[in-house]
């Protein structure tokens, strides 16, 4: 794998924390409903929260880095080592949300990581 590929995985995997982030956090900045919940009024105020925008903009770029780097190395290598995006946004939920994550949520993200790794190594000898 190329310093390039591994640049352009890099950036699509920060670019899909920080739009999970803006997601969670635009959502948990929406107002109550006056009236209870109603479908209509909630899109309403999804279409006018800025971090849900930002969101949909980190998702937009992500989108082209990704395809770049799909021109540049294979699916099979590329998708799995994407899934580091799934550990770091748990330790993005611990840090910047300041979420609890459980031991076995944390093993889990161990697991993940360490087939990643798994599938690097792997990867980087064929």
């Amino acid at each position: 794998m190329t310093l390039t590929v591994v640049l352009l995985l890099a950036f699509s995997i920060v670019l899909d924390v920080i739009g999970q982030l803006c997601f969670k956090l635009g959502v948990d900045r929406l107002p109550q409903l006056d009236g209870g919940f109603s479908l209509r009024a909630f899109w309403g105020q999804v279409f006018n929260a800025p971090l849900l925008w930002a969101g949909v903009g980190a998702y937009v770029v992500e989108f082209f880095v990704w395809l770049e780097a799909l021109s540049r190395a294979p699916l099979s290598l590329l998708f799995p080592l994407a899934a580091l995006a799934y550990c770091l946004v748990v330790l993005a939920g611990r840090v910047v949300l300041k979420e609890r994550v459980s031991p076995r949520r944390w093993l889990g993200t161990l697991v993940i990581t360490l087939g990643v790794m798994l599938v690097a190594i792997a990867g980087s000898q064929a």
